[in-house]
């Protein structure tokens, strides 16, 4: 799936947990100086910035089936190779990385295990892959959580996200092992982003960014309006902070 929405909207919606998220990921990747990684799926580069602080950037690629995500990711890490594409054929080479990290993404890819199947391919032998995923199967990642509370407080036979890919516990670890990855290991990350008060937290889902934002831009004003005001009575009054959990599961490559 390719996000239509502008980075800045992206930003405003999911953006804002990365720099938490990105440095769990990372440190769950075991990426160290001298390494070479790419960012499998990097929207606007957040995990991308992450990555070009810990190795350099002349040392990250990143790709991403969005043309405005490249754009902004190029820019706001000038000298990583950044490439318009898909995870499922990715343009690079062979054994071209020690470590190929993937940051919300799993759930959007039309063909999840040949995602991995190509991460691990562009992989050395030794070299490790590393995803993750909000868990919206059991309501960890609080703000979506919310969302879909208050949506079915107006419609109770919608489903949501809760099906995604990757969006529960042990999931992402299977398809590890299925695709023959060594020494699989799972858990959670932990992130958190904060809001200056509830039209902080609900404008952006106004922006029609990802599955939640289609939702709402898809109901009649009435039940927008219904939604919106579910959602205040759901979040705390003044500024607040917001914790979300993501499930992550590392591999390494057979030798």
């Amino acid at each position: 799936m390719a996000f239509a929405a502008p980075a800045e909207h992206y930003d405003r919606f999911m953006g804002r947990y990365l720099p938490t998220l990105a440095v769990e990921l990372v440190r769950a990747a075991g990426v160290e100086p001298g390494m070479s990684v790419v960012d499998v799926g990097c929207g606007p580069g957040g995990l991308t910035r992450e990555l070009a602080a810990r190795v350099g950037a002349d040392n990250v690629a990143a790709i991403d089936p969005a043309p405005q995500f490249v754009a902004a990711c190029l820019s706001r890490n000038p000298g990583a190779d950044v490439r318009e594409g898909v995870a499922e054929q990715l343009p690079w080479t062979d054994a071209r990385f020690d470590a190929a990290l993937s940051s919300l993404v799993i759930g959007f890819m039309k063909d999840p295990d040949q995602g991995i199947r190509e991460m691990t391919r562009v992989c050395r032998p030794g070299g490790t892959v590393t995803m993750c995923m909000w868990d919206v199967a059991t309501g960890g990642m609080t703000m979506l959580r919310t969302f879909w509370e208050a949506v079915r407080s107006v419609d109770p036979t919608v489903v949501g996200e809760r099906g995604m890919v990757g969006s529960s516990e042990g999931d992402i670890a299977r398809r590890f092992r299925a695709a023959g990855l060594d020494d699989v290991v799972d858990g959670s990350l932990t992130a958190h982003a904060g809001y200056a008060g509830f039209e902080d937290f609900w404008e952006p889902f106004e922006l029609a960014v990802g599955p939640a934002g289609a939702y709402l831009a898809s109901l009649p004003e009435q039940q927008r309006t219904q939604v919106r005001d579910a959602c205040r009575d759901l979040v705390p009054s003044g500024p607040f902070t917001l914790e979300a959990r993501a499930w992550y599961a590392h591999g390494v490559i057979p030798s």
